[in-house]
């Protein structure tokens, strides 16, 4: 089968001969010039038709994937700010509890006095009988902690306040990240204040730590109490005599420890008490150790509480070997009864 080129009968109309063969009939078709154009400018027009429908679908389909990619992303900011604004509660309780163990060491090592009465367990009021039914009344049924988080002024007061007024309301995420921020500046200045407090409870503690390290709080040496602090009888005049320490009764050459930690200050005989050690433990306090067989320790050695700094012995002035013990503060003698704990 043979096909030709169309050729022209007459100017207003195209024809086209397909030849079939040497013996048959070619066949003949002849089309307007108008009809032609026609459905040319039909094709065309359907084929720019099809092509914006394609585009156009091709565009909605790219808007609704960015739609569902910004829903995606929507939703996951949303859960994003209700897990941080959750992280900032716990952050919010954890500070203040913290905050209220801080208040108790400030008064236990006293910073702060306590103060007077309970802010969050005060009570008071006048009892009166239950309803009928013992149905408790609808004030009753807040639990201590809401209470406690409904103080004044408190970032929980302000917060729950919201949220009644609010009622079942769900937040919007503009209201989150403003209700996180405000809570982020409560948190930022409130650890900036326990920041301090943080200090100031080191610092007392370790003024604590370093008082209780140089005050004497032990027996020097074992044994027993021959003549106690105060008002007393000499044993060698046989009148009345104060005596400014304790004399311990012990074996000869028996340990005699330090009640504290210190500073040697004076290793020295002296006609009355003998062999003597003087220790300057700081805070205004000193010990001094009389009557010693031996001391064990120089001028400016430091000590521990528990270390050995001499030996019992009868030197200088005495009846028989033990200790004499003295504690000063500031000066002035104190019965050393009052430094021993154990």
């Amino acid at each position: 089968m043979g096909q030709g080129n169309g050729t022209e009968n007459n100017n207003d109309a195209y024809t086209v001969v397909i030849f079939r063969g040497s013996t048959a009939k070619p066949l003949r078709f002849s089309f307007s010039r108008k009809a032609v154009r026609k459905i040319l400018i039909g094709l065309s027009i359907l084929v720019l038709a099809d092509a914006l429908v394609i585009s156009h679908y091709v565009i909605r389909t790219n808007e609704v994937w960015e739609l569902a990619g910004f829903r995606a992303e929507a939703m996951s900011s949303r859960e994003q700010t209700a897990a941080f604004s959750t992280a900032v509660d716990d952050l919010k309780k954890r500070l203040t509890s913290m905050k209220e163990v801080n208040q108790r060491l400030r008064v236990m090592l006293g910073i702060e006095a306590p103060k007077a009465g309970d802010i969050a367990n005060g009570r008071g009021g006048e009892d009166v009988p239950l309803p009928e039914g013992n149905v408790m009344p609808a004030i009753e049924k807040i639990q201590k902690n809401d209470v406690s988080s409904l103080i004044p002024g408190s970032p929980e007061a302000a917060h729950a306040s919201d949220s009644l007024a609010a009622g079942s309301k769900v937040p919007t995420e503009q209201e989150m990240i403003a209700s996180i921020k405000t809570s982020i500046e409560w948190l930022s200045k409130e650890a900036t204040v326990q920041e301090q407090f943080l200090q100031e409870l080191s610092m007392a503690a370790e003024q604590k730590s370093s008082r209780w390290a140089a005050t004497p709080s032990i027996w020097p040496v074992k044994g027993w109490v021959t003549s106690g602090f105060g008002p007393r009888v000499s044993p060698f005049t046989e009148k009345p005599a104060w005596h400014d320490g304790l004399d311990i009764g012990a074996a000869a050459n028996a340990p005699v420890q330090a009640p504290a930690q210190g500073r040697v200050t004076m290793v020295a005989f002296d006609p009355k008490l003998g062999n003597m050690v003087k220790l300057d433990h700081g805070f205004g306090i000193e010990t001094l150790y009389g009557h010693l067989a031996k001391s064990l320790v120089k001028e400016g050695q430091r000590v521990k509480r528990g270390e050995v700094v001499g030996l019992v012995g009868s030197s200088g002035l005495a009846t028989g070997p033990h200790l004499h013990y003295m504690v000063k503060v500031y000066g002035q003698t104190l019965d050393p009864v009052k430094y021993i704990l154990e």
